[in-house]
């Protein structure tokens, strides 16, 4: 599984640069950004071919210097939480294989990144800093129509990470 950094996640990392990784299907690649939320260094992990957003919020340095682990297990979290059974889970990421940091996917992945972004900040009155993982926050902005890099037309972002775990 490919793990997009941008530029500002690389240098709060303070990694010099990463490759651009071998090509691989945007199903298996995710683009990840630090933000601040509620006053909180937060991570946004947002699925390249859906814009399914998964947030950590008050991420600790322990957890930022296991970023790649730290990553999947977010993703896990978040697929079950999106309703995908476990089993599509484990398989997925199975098959997407050990977590790889890349730079972002390109131009269309981080302009619709970016839009997630404005949804979680537009949505942060559901934030919860008493825990990580962001359930709530993540379901409302999941349950705005949108438009993906990997299909074309709008729907929600859940809608469109149901699609693209057809694929599989």
């Amino acid at each position: 599984m490919q793990l997009g950094l941008t530029f500002p996640l690389q240098r709060k990392l303070k990694i010099k640069s990463v490759p651009y990784g071998t090509p691989l299907e945007r199903l298996f690649c995710w683009d990840l950004h630090c933000i601040t939320l509620r006053g909180q260094g937060s991570l946004l992990l947002v699925h390249c071919a859906s814009r399914y957003t998964i947030v950590a919020c008050g991420v600790s340095g322990l957890e930022w210097a296991r970023l790649p682990d730290f990553a999947l297990e977010q993703i896990w979290a978040g697929l079950l939480d999106a309703g995908l059974p476990e089993q599509t889970v484990t398989d997925y990421l199975r098959k997407a294989g050990g977590p790889e940091l890349t730079r972002t996917h390109g131009r269309r992945e981080v302009a619709f990144l970016n839009r997630a972004w404005d949804d979680v900040l537009a949505l942060d009155f559901t934030v919860d800093t008493a825990i990580v993982r962001q359930p709530l926050l993540e379901q409302a902005v999941n349950s705005i129509t949108c438009r993906c890099a990997g299909f074309e037309g709008r729907e929600t972002a859940k809608q469109f990470l149901y699609r693209s775990f057809q694929l599989i």
